[in-house]
């Protein structure tokens, strides 16, 4: 176990920071940590492993922000999320990844530029949810993590810092267990996966406990920036094959 130190000690620090990362702009860390751990491990262990690890992120986001969460939306998302995340999972052994990474980094992209456009964009009404959940579950059951996608929807909605960095957790949390569940039916849960995933956990609760500290601190205008600037950050490593 000792040779294995300096990765974990590694992956530790990534999970940290990006935990911090999504605690503040409500998303990011899984789509930056992606290529950390498929670095340290294989694509085929990081995936899996990030979701586990997303677990616990998105559980302290969502206690965190406990009394801001608007539940309506999280059961909407949830009925489209966790079956598409289901099927997702079991499909990730065969689907051809590149070409839907490279179609999200186009679509987030694209959405700020509609936002930076149309500056009063549209509320949208509760049960399209339903919609954002299934491409979400889907697309992060592929692809580890698509926590970008759902932001401009969250934001049209007019939720913001609390209330959104939560109902956001909150949401996902529901299909990260539908996530987990499909991985162990196709045995890409092993004793690797689990191992790591219970030691990063430390690191991510640390990181979004002090991710909340700084949340308090960003003005409305401010947060909604942040979270644009991570769309755009998002979108591109999307399309270069990050």
């Amino acid at each position: 176990m000792m040779h294995e130190l300096p990765t974990l000690l590694a992956a530790s620090a990534a999970a940290f920071t990006l935990a911090l990362l999504s605690a503040v702009a409500g998303f990011g860390g899984g789509v930056l940590l992606l290529p950390v751990f498929t670095a340290l491990f294989g694509l085929r262990v990081a995936v899996p492993m990030l979701t586990i690890t997303q677990l616990s992120s998105n559980a302290s986001r969502v206690w965190f922000n406990r009394r801001e969460l608007h539940w309506p939306l999280i059961g909407w998302f949830a009925a489209g999320a966790v079956p598409l995340a289901v099927v997702g999972g079991l499909l990730l052994a065969h689907a051809p990844l590149s070409p839907l990474k490279r179609l999200l980094g186009v679509f987030l992209i694209g959405v700020v530029i509609w936002r930076r456009l149309n500056r009063r964009p549209r509320k949208p009404p509760d049960h399209s949810f339903v919609g954002v959940g299934a491409a979400s579950g889907l697309g992060s059951a592929l692809l580890g993590s698509v926590g970008p996608l759902t932001a401009p929807f969250f934001l049209a909605y007019g939720l913001t810092r609390a209330a959104y960095i939560g109902t956001e957790a909150a949401s996902a949390l529901t299909m990260h267990l539908s996530k987990i569940a499909a991985y162990g039916a196709g045995d890409l849960i092993t004793h690797t996966v689990l191992i790591y995933g219970a030691a990063l956990t430390p690191a991510t609760l640390a990181g979004a406990w002090v991710g909340k500290k700084f949340v308090n601190r960003i003005s409305e205008r401010g947060f909604v920036l942040l979270v644009e600037l991570g769309l755009i950050t998002a979108g591109v490593l999307f399309l270069i094959g990050v």
